[in-house]
């Protein structure tokens, strides 16, 4: 990468390095990482945190940005920009960092099958959003012997060969290291991307024997998949700014800051069962549950959820795990119902909009945005509350549309009450 980039791409790269430092250290930022620090502690000064997921639509907001003109260079400033321009262009709570985060290069391939894709094209026949999964198994019985031992593994190597290409560029100005990862594991969603959903489903009924194998392999093999990361000291304090899968952070006063040889129990860990949805509370009581408690069981905190419904699920599971930090209330969520259950408990209310307000349109609707975060606030009186955007891929207009929602965002959360 070093050799390809250009002496004037090198340059903007470095000022874009000094102006992250110089926003990191504001007193904005120092107010803003206190904010979250209440937050993260459960503080009854807390506020309600905002977040929006900006990767997902960053094509409307990167390229007129960019400056540089060799493409090792451009991926960078990509990058570098991601690390800002949540504060610069529309201020949410995004913490700018003194430093880049590097995550290690972890492989893990369930059942050790390659999952194979084919994506949709659009109008101009450019590769577009929409993809299906190719099936490997599609009668269980007949094709459990495709399900073979997940392969797992560490590229040592090129972890440590991209922290040393970054910090040759700007590493003076703004250090490249390795920072601890909430570790992510879903399983539902590893079966799907190898079966069909309505056979994963039929297969509860029609091989229930053999549905429970494959659950009890597949949770094994994340077991021992923990493990090796533990021998291989690979794994590094969660705290703070560090990423927590579904795009919050890690803030918290439970879990160390500091240290080596850590164990699972000592980093956030995230699950889900997006796939599940459509399942009734009792099969996933037998299907599902005994395996995501032996992994939830391996973090020291659990965020839980995506774009399911956690509601039908709190009492006969959520509501069992002592380690639940935060929770993701989706659109298809009883927010009311899970307001009451959360009520004055040290779990984040993880409320996550519909992607339609700021998605739809040129223009905000601000009365449906009023409308329906009013409704949250009012459903999360007594929670933690902390809501993210996610899963917008385009915005219709400028990064003013997204300050705005994010202004009225705020606003109706100036009557939060916890």
């Amino acid at each position: 990468m070093q050799s390809t980039i250009s002496k004037k791409d090198r340059e903007i790269l470095r000022d874009l390095a000094k102006k992250q430092v110089e926003l990191s250290n504001s007193s904005k930022m120092a107010k803003l990482r206190k904010d979250w620090e209440e937050h993260g502690s459960f503080k009854t000064s807390s506020r309600p945190m905002i977040l929006i997921e900006t990767g997902t639509f960053k094509d409307d907001i990167i390229p007129p940005l960019l400056k540089c003109e060799g493409k090792s260079a451009l991926k960078l400033e990509e990058e570098l920009l991601l690390e800002t321009v949540n504060h610069t262009l529309y201020g949410d709570d995004t913490v700018v960092k003194d430093y880049i985060s590097v995550k290690p290069h972890l492989t893990f391939i369930p059942f050790g099958i390659e999952v194979k894709s084919f994506f949709a094209k659009d109008s101009k026949g450019q590769t577009s959003l929409g993809h299906h999964f190719v099936s490997v198994l599609k009668d269980l019985e007949e094709d459990f012997f495709k399900l073979g031992k997940s392969t797992f593994g560490i590229n040592k190597e090129n972890t440590q060969k991209e922290i040393d290409l970054k910090n040759d560029i700007y590493g003076d100005i703004l250090p490249v290291r390795l920072c601890g990862f909430s570790l992510y594991c879903c399983p539902t969603q590893d079966i799907v991307h190898i079966m069909k959903m309505e056979d994963m489903y039929t297969s509860m009924y029609d091989y229930p024997d053999l549905f429970h194998k494959m659950m009890s392999n597949l949770t094994n093999d994340y077991l021992e998949f923990f493990d090796f990361l533990e021998s291989q000291n690979i794994l590094q304090p969660t705290f703070n700014e560090c990423h927590l899968a579904q795009g919050s952070y890690c803030y918290n006063d439970e879990l160390p800051v500091q240290g080596t040889g850590l164990k699972t129990k000592d980093i956030w860990g995230y699950l889900d069962s997006q796939e599940t949805s459509g399942v009734s509370s009792e099969m996933f009581a037998e299907f599902i549950i005994p395996y995501y408690k032996l992994i939830s069981n391996r973090y020291g905190l659990l965020s839980y959820g995506c774009c399911e419904a956690v509601h039908p699920i709190w009492d006969n599971f959520l509501s069992d795990l002592k380690n639940l930090k935060k929770v993701s209330i989706s659109p298809w969520c009883n927010e009311e119902y899970m307001g009451e259950k959360l009520f004055g408990k040290n779990i984040v209310y993880m409320r996550k909009p519909t992607p339609n307000l700021l998605g739809l349109g040129v223009e905000l609707d601000e009365n449906a945005v009023k409308e329906h975060i009013d409704k949250t606030v009012l459903a999360a009186k007594g929670c933690t509350l902390e809501i993210i955007q996610r899963d917008v891929y385009k915005i219709g207009s400028s990064p003013i549309k997204v300050k705005r929602y994010v202004d009225l965002i705020r606003s109706c959360c100036e009557n939060h009450k916890k």
